[in-house]
């Protein structure tokens, strides 16, 4: 789990993952009052144990908007 402290546009060669799996988005505020986006993902459908959180992404306010402004822009 990590909350975000930086976000660039990456080189590397990458391509798309095959197995889906579901996510939820919560809001908590850290210890300084900073309001975070909290999302996770859970395991595939193929686990063989019941759904538990796999990874764990935060991000503030100015991360969350940098964000949603990638995420106009591409899409």
């Amino acid at each position: 789990m990590a909350v975000i402290r930086s976000l660039k546009l990456g080189v590397s060669s990458v391509r798309e993952h095959q197995t889906e799996v579901d996510a939820t988005y919560q809001f908590v505020d850290s210890h300084d009052g900073t309001r975070l986006l909290h999302l996770a993902t859970y395991g595939s459908d193929s686990r063989k144990s019941e759904p538990k959180v796999s990874q764990v992404i935060q991000l503030d306010r100015q991360f969350a908007l940098e964000l949603a402004a990638i995420i106009a822009r591409e899409f």
